[in-house]
């Protein structure tokens, strides 16, 4: 196993079944203590990424990690973080062609009033809905990854954005705190049993990940079939 540290991090790696979240203050653990921590450590079983984003204000570090199908290290990363993090698994992704390397990163989450997965898809169907009635979406997003928490609760969007600066800009244009003006969006500002929502915006200070195996590479080579 060989682990490499890259300024960047694939959410839609297809050996990724699990995906562990923690949210701390900065003053708590740094990003750097924890990737340190990690650096000196042992790898676990079933790890395939581990990634730290600091938040734009400095005040908040946000860990991402990717496990293997079936394993999830909750305590592993509880001990590094001192944080116990949300389990979520991958939904629904959709991103530009030849994408540029992102500058920032925006999280977006939302929690609801009671565990319903079927809810969770839908909410986050109704943004894809509205994501495609947009006729001039704006040109700094670059990608949403849309993950669903297996305690049925909540939702959090993975979002890469060219800078800061063109989030803003997109929030400001639509007039209504969403980052297009199309009609559906409408529909998600008012989705019903949403108990709290919001978003901050991070960069990637950090990323650690696994290449994956030969053996796995195999499997999926023979799971997408021949290219032509």
């Amino acid at each position: 196993m060989i682990v490499s540290h890259d300024l960047s991090l694939d959410i839609t790696r297809p050996d990724a079944g699990t995906v562990l979240v923690t949210e701390s203050s900065a003053h708590h653990l740094t990003a750097e203590e924890i990737v340190a921590a990690m650096e000196h450590g042992s790898w676990p079983q079933g790890l395939i990424s581990f990634s730290t984003l600091v938040s734009t204000d400095g005040e908040l570090v946000l860990t991402y990690t990717q496990w293997a199908n079936g394993e999830a290290g909750h305590e592993f990363v509880a001990a590094r973080t001192g944080i116990e993090p949300v389990e979520y698994r991958l939904y629904r992704s959709s991103g530009r062609e030849n994408p540029p390397v992102p500058g920032c990163i925006v999280v977006v989450g939302v929690e609801f009033d009671g565990p319903d997965s079927q809810r969770q898809q839908h909410w986050i169907d109704t943004v894809f809905e509205a994501m495609a009635g947009e006729t001039q979406p704006h040109p700094g997003g670059i990608s949403g990854h849309f993950h669903m928490s297996t305690d049925g609760t909540r939702v959090l969007n993975y979002a890469e954005w060219t800078d800061e600066q063109a989030h803003r800009d997109a929030l400001s244009k639509s007039g209504q705190a969403t980052v297009g003006s199309s009609r559906g969006w409408r529909r998600v500002v008012d989705f019903p049993g949403v108990k709290s929502g919001g978003f901050r915006r991070y960069h990637l200070r950090h990323s650690l990940s696994t290449t994956p195996s030969t053996e796995q590479s195999e499997r999926d080579a023979a799971l997408d079939g021949p290219k032509g």
